[in-house]
């Protein structure tokens, strides 16, 4: 995927021909502008930027300014100052601030561009992948415990992504200006993928609680919901429930639940739901190539006011009180 480079400055004149001499390596990069600090974090919330280029005397936010806020938001976003008042003082500053480079005017623009392209490359250190299982591929970071970041690409839409791995545990995503949890789950319900892995992870905040293999879940359970919606716009997807339904398996399994946890126990329903066959069949194919072997049984807790219990088996979804006994739960219904 090409990579695309921000530059911010005020003058125009020093834009245009940054992006005229950088022309010859479009190969390698996209240039895209801005004409200062609020500009260029306005389109950070748009798009996806793979390196940033600023000057530093800029009106409205100058560069040391917008190099904070980008370490803030945007911290696996690299950061290269140029500045006509060079000094010492003001180089120290700026890498402590998180800049990777500092470079004083007047400077070779093929100098600089050689300096990107050598950037833009540790991005992908890791090597690139294409048309690849999401699913499966994260679930082996995970498992490998992992330290890195991985961008990646929804081919028919052009979207892009990035999520942060630190030892094999999903500490936070971003689409845009989305992040955590949000943004993961739209990054999971992409299909048509390819995606690069920068070893290393520069993010330490933790805006992600939830395991790997429910945001998976949450994220195919989405996807084949955005199906749904555009096969038949206008129609809800069918779902059958239990107390119209003369399905003797469900009713077999509301009652032994009752039996043995009683009529208090938290279930809410014990439903079979369409949209989530394609999603079963998808978390037990992944256990096959890991050799974990075929889904028996799964609780997906999403954070919302109700928990699911998947039987592949029964081909039912039992909905249930997050204040249900669930290990009693999950033993019972495993047995």
């Amino acid at each position: 995927m090409i990579k695309n480079v921000l530059l911010v400055d005020d003058d125009r004149t020093m834009l245009l021909a940054l992006e005229e001499g950088f022309a010859r390596y479009s190969d390698s990069f996209s240039v895209r502008l801005a004409g200062d600090g609020i500009e260029a974090l306005e389109y950070l919330k748009r798009q996806p930027v793979s390196l940033v280029v600023t000057d530093l005397k800029m009106p409205r936010m100058d560069g040391f300014e917008l190099l904070a806020t980008i370490m803030a938001n945007y911290p696996d976003i690299p950061v290269i100052i140029i500045t006509g008042y060079s000094t010492p003082e003001m180089e120290r500053l700026a890498r402590k601030g998180g800049a990777v480079a500092f470079v004083a005017k007047p400077f070779l623009i093929e100098n600089l561009a050689l300096q990107i392209v050598s950037m833009l490359r540790q991005e992908a250190d890791g090597g690139t992948l294409h048309n690849v299982s999401s699913g499966v591929f994260l679930q082996l970071i995970e498992m490998e415990q992992k330290t890195c970041t991985i961008r990646l690409e929804e081919k028919t839409s052009g979207e892009q992504g990035v999520l942060f791995f630190v030892e094999g545990e999903l500490r936070d995503a971003r689409v845009g200006e989305r992040q955590g949890e949000i943004a993961a789950y739209e990054i999971f319900a992409w299909d048509n993928i390819s995606l690069s892995i920068q070893n290393g992870c520069t993010v330490r905040q933790n805006r992600i609680n939830k395991e790997l293999s429910a945001l998976l879940i949450e994220g195919a359970r989405r996807s084949d919901e955005l199906k749904a919606q555009r096969a038949a716009p206008h129609e809800e997807p069918p779902r059958t429930r239990p107390e119209s339904s003369p399905d003797d398996v469900l009713k077999g399994v509301r009652l032994k639940i009752e039996r043995t946890l009683g009529l208090q126990c938290g279930v809410e329903d014990v439903i079979q739901d369409e949209r989530w066959t394609g999603r079963i069949h998808r978390i037990s194919q992944s256990g096959e190539r890991l050799k974990l072997g075929k889904l028996a049984l799964a609780y997906i807790d999403q954070g919302d006011s109700s928990d699911y219990l998947l039987l592949p088996g029964d081909h039912a979804v039992v909905t249930v009180n997050p204040k249900c006994p669930r290990d009693k739960l999950l033993q019972l219904l495993g047995e």
